[in-house]
Order: C-alpha cells, then sequence, then structure tokens
C-alpha cells in the first residue's frame, strides 16, 4: 500500500497538483480544530465547516480529546495560540465515535495477542504511564466535549482572549450540534 502511495505521490508532484493546495502556515481564519481522527471526518469535517486549504489548524487523535493538560493535542494548541496566531479553537466530537466505551481491558487483549507481553505492559507502569487512564475512551459525548473545553480554556498557558466552544458533527451529515457549558 505505501509503495502505491509513493507512485501516486511521485505523478503528483510531476503534474503540479499541489498548485491548488499552495497556503502558508498562519490559519487564514485563526482557528484551531480539534478533532478525531475517523476516516468518516477526513473529507466531511471540512467541508460541513467551509474550511479550505490554509484556513485552519485541524489537530485530530483518537475522540479529538485533550486527557491531559500536557498531552500533544495541548500542546498543538498552545504553539498554534503563540506561533500561529490562533485566537479561535473549536472541539469537535462526532456522532458515533469508536473512542465511546474503549477501554484498555479491549487493548491489552490485543496486545497479548499481538505479541506485545504483560512485561511490557509492567515495564510501561512503572515508568509511571497509567495505561488504563492513557487508553480510555469515553462514556458521554456531551461530557466529553464538556471536559476537553473546559481544559483548554483553564489550562494555565492558555490566554483568557482564546475563544474554545464545543461541538458535536453528525458523522454522517455533517451537521453540528454546540454543546452547552
Amino acid at each position: 500500500m505505501i509503495d502505491q502511495i509513493i507512485e501516486y505521490n511521485k505523478s503528483f508532484v510531476a503534474n503540479k497538483d499541489y498548485e491548488q493546495y499552495l497556503t502558508d502556515k498562519y490559519p487564514d481564519k485563526k482557528l484551531a480544530v480539534l478533532s478525531c481522527m475517523d476516516t468518516r471526518l477526513t473529507e466531511l469535517l471540512p467541508a460541513a465547516l467551509g474550511l479550505k486549504n490554509g484556513d485552519a489548524k485541524i489537530i485530530k487523535n483518537a475522540g479529538g480529546l485533550v486527557i491531559s493538560a500536557f498531552d500533544s493535542a495541548m500542546r498543538s494548541l498552545i504553539v498554534a495560540i503563540y506561533e500561529l496566531g490562533v485566537t479561535n479553537i473549536m472541539v469537535v466530537a462526532h456522532s458515533h465515535c469508536g473512542a465511546c466505551h474503549m477501554s484498555y481491558d479491549h487493548f491489552h487483549e490485543q496486545m497479548l495477542a499481538r505479541g506485545i507481553t504483560d512485561q511490557t505492559l509492567d515495564t510501561i507502569r512503572k515508568c509511571g504511564i497509567d495505561l488504563s487512564h492513557w487508553l480510555e475512551g469515553f462514556k458521554d459525548t456531551h461530557e466529553s466535549v464538556r471536559r476537553t473545553v473546559e481544559t483548554i480554556r483553564t489550562h494555565p498557558l492558555v490566554p483568557t482572549d482564546i475563544i474554545v466552544r464545543g461541538f458535536i458533527i453528525d458523522s454522517e451529515t455533517g451537521l453540528l450540534e454546540e454543546v452547552a457549558d
């Protein structure tokens, strides 16, 4: 599969298909969107939000979550604010998310089946990583969005003038529902 992608890329560049995407690193709308990595959102999310290449920084992870104040999603948002001029942040979860009801117990069984040993997992725990928390999903999408929005808003490195709002997008129609505080 990767070799096929590399071959496609060569023709993409040779044909100058990239020209329609040219922009700079600064988001034109001063917007960052934190969302889920779900494949249904790859094109639907920017289309439903009316975003084109260059309009926003789109940060994706499993569940569209900030799971701790100093995780990679929060780091990306801090960089977007201070380095790239972001003034608005949208947290956009989605309907029928696979991270809903995700659990470490489920992953644990799969890891063992794929050759990861309990010894390796114990070593990770001894390094201070709580795998149960790190690989835990959420039970309530609305509450998950509220929690992520609150974590961003109250982060000690996020200025008070940054606007942070939370939404759930329908993963089929693209309809946005704002999640009240």
